[in-house]
C-alpha cells in the first residue's frame, strides 16, 4: 500500500531568552499546520530559547517543563515533533531534539558536532551517539544544523534505516547557498526526504535568512520557506523513494570494505 504523510516546519524568529513568547508561536504555528493534516513538524534549532549564551543554563532548567507541554500538544494535534532546545548538564548543557509521537517522547539526540566559530563549544557539550527512531509517520534520523556539514553522520543514520532526516537549524547569512546545497546532497546521496526548520530574522548580531526546506530523495524542492514567517508543507510520497532506490541501488553497490 502507497504510504503518504504530510510533513512541515516551523519558521519563525526566536526571541532571545524568551520562552514563554517562544512557546506560544509555536503552539499557534503547530495549530495551523495541524489544520492542514500536517504529521511530523520540524521546529528550529534552540527554538526555546535561542543561543542566550549568558542565561543559557538558568534557562535550560525549564526545559524538562516545555518537552512536556509539547507532549501535550503532540498528543492533542497527533504530531511527530520535533525541534532542538537547551538541556542541563552540569556547568554547560546540552543542544538536544526531542521527537515526540502524540504525546511519547521517543528518543533525543544531543548535537554531536559544535560550531567552534562560534564559541559553541565554551557554552556547549557535544553528544556521541545519532539517533534513528520509528515513529508513526516512518523512520526518522536527526541532525542539528552544523551536522550538515558531515555527511558520514547522514550515512549512518540511512544506513541504520532512517526514512527522513530532520534538522532543526540557527544557520545564519552569508551561507544560505551552503545551506541549499549541503541539505539537498545529504536528500540525494541517502536517497531519503529532509524536512528542514530554519529560524528567520535578527536574533542578537546575527541575521537568519529562513529557507526552510523539504526536499525529496531524488533532491527535488517539495517545499520552501521564503525570508519571513512561515510553516512549509508538503506531502511525502515513500513509494517514490523505493521507486528511486530501486532505479539507482545506491546501497546495494556500497563496497565499505574499501573505504
Amino acid at each position: 500500500m502507497n504510504r503518504t504523510v504530510k510533513a512541515g516546519a516551523v519558521q519563525f524568529t526566536v526571541r532571545l531568552g524568551d520562552i514563554d513568547a517562544n512557546v506560544a508561536y509555536v503552539q499557534k504555528a503547530l495549530r495551523r499546520l495541524a489544520s492542514q493534516g500536517c504529521r511530523l513538524a520540524v521546529l528550529p534549532e534552540m527554538w526555546s530559547t535561542g543561543y542566550a549564551y549568558k542565561e543559557l543554563n538558568e534557562l535550560a532548567k525549564r526545559t524538562p517543563e516545555v518537552v512536556a507541554e509539547l507532549g501535550r500538544l503532540s498528543r492533542e494535534l497527533e504530531m511527530v515533533i520535533v525541534g532542538s532546545m537547551p538541556e542541563p548538564h552540569g556547568e554547560k548543557v546540552f543542544n538536544t531534539a526531542y521527537v515526540l509521537d502524540r504525546g511519547e517522547l521517543l528518543g533525543s539526540y544531543r548535537k554531536i558536532h559544535l560550531f567552534s566559530l562560534m564559541g559553541e563549544d565554551r557554552s556547549l557539550d557535544g553528544g556521541d551517539r545519532w539517533l534513528v527512531v520509528d515513529t508513526h509517520v516512518g523512520r526518522l534520523g536527526v541532525f542539528i544544523c552544523y551536522d550538515l556539514r558531515f555527511p558520514e553522520l547522514a550515512r549512518r543514520l540511512a544506513v541504520e534505516g532512517a526514512e527522513i532526516i530532520v534538522v532543526p537549524a540557527e544557520w545564519p547569512k552569508p551561507r544560505e547557498e551552503h545551506w541549499r546545497a549541503l541539505l539537498r546532497a545529504r536528500a540525494i546521496e541517502n536517497q531519503l526526504f529532509v524536512v528542514a526548520a530554519n529560524c528567520c530574522g535578527v536574533q542578537g548580531k546575527l541575521d537568519f535568512f529562513g529557507s526552510s526546506l523539504i526536499i525529496d530523495p531524488k533532491g527535488e524542492l517539495l517545499a520552501e520557506g521564503g525570508y519571513e514567517a512561515c510553516e512549509p508543507m508538503a506531502t511525502l510520497d515513500f513509494q517514490v523513494m523505493e521507486t528511486w532506490r530501486g532505479q539507482i541501488p545506491c546501497f546495494a553497490d556500497r563496497r565499505p570494505s574499501c573505504y
